[in-house]
């Protein structure tokens, strides 16, 4: 579930007039909904829940991952990295070396993870890496390894209760996609992860909200959450910040709300002792 920077197609200034903004809006809205460019993600409005998010995608456009279009993207990306990978890869060979070897990856698409970080680390013979998303994508993910997983330490997983007992929750550039927080997610498991490695994180140093991303092919319901909300949620949990790093060539440019906009993105990892 990775997202490219978003390139806004609405730059004007907002007028205070009530009734010319209720115009820019509106004009705004056609352009988001119409939009279907591959190359760049948009964004539009800001919502108290998931559920009013979804509610302000029209029926007639497709929303969410479980698609066959949206599973067929990012294709490219099991065979390269970039610049905000490499903190991952360096967490995620520590971890290696202090002993994981149940790496669980949420929203990890196809595996993209695993098969691009490949490259730059040495897998542990006994690693099961296990990625959980929405059934089309697990499907075209499973196809997909029948031909490109010659290591057989792939699988997927279509529930987060797969995530008890493994070593490391991995997550990149998914969270903002769940229905409910991380921190709600790994309260529900017996047995938490010890690690958690997260990249590409919307975070707000103030406010949580929703608000909707189209990504060409798709509209989803967009989670950014408050610096607060995010590290006070896992730190309740027993979880211990390690590290953190910024990522700048992510944005969330939110039209008509440059107050909640973000300009930067950022990856985080945690260790949790028992």
């Amino acid at each position: 579930m990775n997202a490219q920077v978003a390139t806004p197609i609405w730059q004007g200034t907002p007028s205070r007039l009530p009734f010319v903004r209720a115009l820019q809006e509106a004009r705004y809205a056609r352009r988001f909904f119409a939009h279907t460019a591959l190359t760049h993600h948009i964004y539009r409005g800001v919502f108290a829940s998931f559920d009013e998010a979804q509610a302000s995608i029209p029926t007639e456009r497709t929303s969410g991952y479980d698609n066959a279009d949206s599973a067929e993207l990012y294709r490219e990306r099991t065979r390269r990295v970039f610049i905000n990978d490499y903190p991952m890869i360096h967490w995620l060979g520590r971890f290696f070396a202090e002993g994981a070897r149940g790496v669980f990856d949420v929203g990890g698409h196809i595996g993209i993870a695993y098969y691009a970080y490949r490259r730059y680390l040495d897998y542990p013979p006994e690693l099961r890496w296990t990625v959980l998303d929405v059934p089309a994508v697990n499907a075209a993910g499973a196809h997909w390894a029948r031909e490109h997983d010659t290591w057989g330490q792939l699988g997927f997983a279509s529930d987060i209760v797969g995530a008890s007992g493994v070593d490391v929750l991995f997550a990149a550039g998914s969270l903002q996609y769940l229905r409910v927080t991380l921190a709600e997610a790994l309260a529900t498991l017996a047995d938490k992860p010890r690690y958690l490695l997260l990249n590409s994180v919307p975070v707000h140093m103030r406010e949580s909200y929703f608000t909707v991303q189209n990504i060409g092919v798709a509209c989803c319901p967009y989670r950014v959450t408050a610096e607060r909300d995010f590290l006070g949620g896992l730190a309740a949990l027993g979880y211990r910040l390690q590290d953190r790093w910024e990522n700048p060539q992510r944005h969330c440019t939110i039209p008509f709300h440059p107050d909640l906009s973000l300009d930067r993105y950022f990856g985080f990892a945690f260790r949790r002792d028992d």
